[in-house]
């Protein structure tokens, strides 16, 4: 048995089970063991969230972010399978924090798995009361798409940083990131997105880690370029190659806080700072400054609460070296990893009004976590005005071809727009499959009339289907998306910072997501507490529906893909914002309160 599972057996979680080992990743082909499509997708997307070359830690059912795991425990994982097997077309499994709890007759336009993780009662919603039952074997960690079996790898994360980053060359320098420099930090299964990101927007990345296996991990799947002995050395190369103007990334084996410290002690000021590690969890997720990864592992075994005491430290200096690079000229962002709330929680830095971004020339002693913006108010808040966000599929044959046949279908659909033609280029050419193939892209509503009404999600779900059913696509596509969508996710740290109306912290609107694509008809709708940004700061939700040909697909795909994005739209629209209230006149959706005025 290897150290990683000689740990998950210690921890409860038990011995890895003989079927994953067996599986080790999702079954692929044309065959089915399952009683229907549905049921097979289920079961291959929990197989494919726990892929060795999909998952950071799948040893220890851990996909990524620190502790977001696909089940609670290995029984838990066996006992999934068997249920998956045996469900019927008019039945509905229930798992409650990655254990399978209850399965009840529905009917067949209901959703065959029903998932809910990580939820506490406000008053208990805290990391306290969730460790103590995680100790006890009573609660898991879900992150977004982990306990939602909709993780597909970095490949999953690629086109939102993409899509971020694209919008801030577009804000900042009239272009793209030609000849500037991003700094950033983490190169885990979701963070490791950020160095093609940024050369894929013809930019130059420095990334720190901490981990050399992560950094090896990118390299290997060409997320990275290269990796740098010292930091005088990635620097270096990094100048070199944003004075030619050519897109480049390096890596270097370091704390981030300490990276971004001697950037500053350099004189070397980046054109773009910004983090995606996982910050949220400070006794999991961060690495403490001073410290190798195993003499970190080994703080955090014996003394746990000295390893979130010095977390927290570094986290401070963390944010406080992205904002004194902020007043030498960077362009910083927070990238959804609650590192600023981190630090105004545990040590005191109070939140300012968002408004005031960025804070350049402010006193140092005067500065808080809150002087530089997260990324969604920053440059995404306009996309999901108007429903648009990370739509994603997967290929349940395991042929990439059938996952290039829906490039070419998707481009065809929508000739008009370049910018998603050059995308699909870019991911062609550029990211490698891990898993299930799979793809991203970032569609909204945007329902025309010359289209029968249908948003534009809904005509390439459709169209999918179409190609199922013709047998120019070898199997069923399922299609899912990230829980950082528009109308999906309540979270005052990240996709709903500095709404509008105030309302960043009301999470009535992701239950009404789930709830809607229940009625819709979504075939697995899970609803998440806590996210990327840690217990007790989010409400989120997603959903999948299985594209198997059938016109009973069809249908759920022309619902959902409807409610879906249009959650975004009203969503965004009550807030007050004029792109969705455009959009939702534009494309005809129902806005009661302002409809009967």
């Amino acid at each position: 048995m290897s150290e990683q599972e000689s740990a998950a057996t210690e921890s409860g979680i038990g011995e890895p089970s003989d079927e994953w080992r067996e599986y080790h990743g999702a079954p692929t082909g044309t065959e089915i063991e399952c009683e229907g499509w549905r049921q097979e997708a289920a079961l291959r997307m929990l197989n494919n969230n726990l892929d060795p070359e999909v998952a950071e830690n799948p040893e220890d059912l851990v996909v990524y972010g620190g502790t977001g795991r696909a089940a609670r425990s290995w029984d838990a994982y066996d006992t999934i399978l068997a249920e998956l097997r045996d469900l019927g077309d008019e039945e509905t499994l229930l798992v409650q924090s990655g254990k399978p709890v209850g399965r009840f007759p529905t009917h067949e336009r209901a959703p065959r798995v029903l998932i809910a993780n990580s939820n506490l009662v406000g008053k208990w919603d805290d990391w306290e009361h969730f460790h103590e039952l995680e100790a006890e074997g009573k609660i898991m960690y879900g992150q977004m798409t982990a306990g939602s079996w909709a993780y597909i790898g970095t490949q999953g994360i690629i086109q939102g940083t993409y899509e971020t980053l694209a919008e801030l060359g577009r804000q900042e320098y009239d272009d793209d990131l030609e000849g500037k420099i991003v700094a950033t930090g983490g190169l885990g299964g979701m963070s490791g997105a950020q160095p093609l990101a940024v050369t894929m927007n013809r930019g130059v990345c420095i990334a720190a880690e901490v981990d050399t296996h992560r950094i090896e991990r990118r390299l290997e799947t060409d997320y990275l370029m290269e990796r740098a002995e010292s930091l005088d050395e990635a620097l270096a190369a990094a100048e070199a190659a944003a004075e030619a103007g050519e897109p480049y990334s390096v890596a270097v084996e370091m704390n981030v806080a300490d990276m971004l410290e001697a950037m500053d002690d350099r004189d070397f000021v980046p054109d773009v700072v910004t983090d995606q590690t996982s910050a949220h969890d400070e006794l999991e997720g961060y690495y403490p400054s001073g410290y190798t990864v195993d003499e970190a592992d080994e703080l955090r075994e014996k003394n746990p609460e000295r390893y979130v005491e010095e977390s927290l430290d570094t986290m401070e200096r963390h944010v406080d070296a992205i904002l004194e690079l902020q007043d030498r000229g960077a362009v910083a962002f927070e990238y959804g990893n609650n590192l600023r709330g981190q630090v105004e929680d545990h040590r005191g830095r109070e939140d300012v009004d968002s408004g005031m971004w960025p804070l350049s020339g402010s006193d140092p002693e005067d500065r808080q976590a809150f002087d530089f913006p997260g990324f969604v108010p920053a440059y995404i808040r306009p996309m999901f005005c108007r429903g648009r966000g990370p739509f994603r599929w997967a290929a349940l044959s395991g042929d990439p071809a059938d996952i290039h046949r829906t490039d070419e279908a998707v481009t065809e659909l929508f000739p008009e727009k370049e910018s998603l033609a050059r995308w699909i280029d870019l991911a062609q050419e550029q990211v490698s499959f891990q898993g299930l193939p799979s793809r991203v892209c970032w569609l909204g509503y945007h329902a025309e009339d010359d289209a029968d009404g249908l948003t534009e999600r809904a005509r390439f779900a459709l169209r999918i289907n179409e190609l199922v059913a013709d047998g120019e696509i070898s199997a069923p596509i399922v299609v899912t998306r990230d829980h950082l969508d528009a109308g999906s996710v309540a979270s005052p740290h990240r996709e709903t910072e500095a709404m509008k109306d105030g309302t960043d912290a009301v999470a009535d609107w992701p239950i009404l997501n789930a709830l809607l694509n229940c009625a819709a008809g979504a075939d697995i709708v899970s609803v998440h507490d806590g996210g990327g940004v840690g217990i007790g700061n989010a409400l989120h939700a997603n959903n999948h529906v299985v594209l198997d040909g059938s016109e009973l697909a069809a249908e759920k795909a022309r619902r959902v893909f409807t409610t879906d994005p249009g959650m975004g739209v009203i969503r965004h629209a009550d807030a007050g914002y004029e792109d969705a209230i455009d959009e939702a006149d534009q494309s005809d959706v129902a806005v009661p309160m302002r409809d009967r005025q």
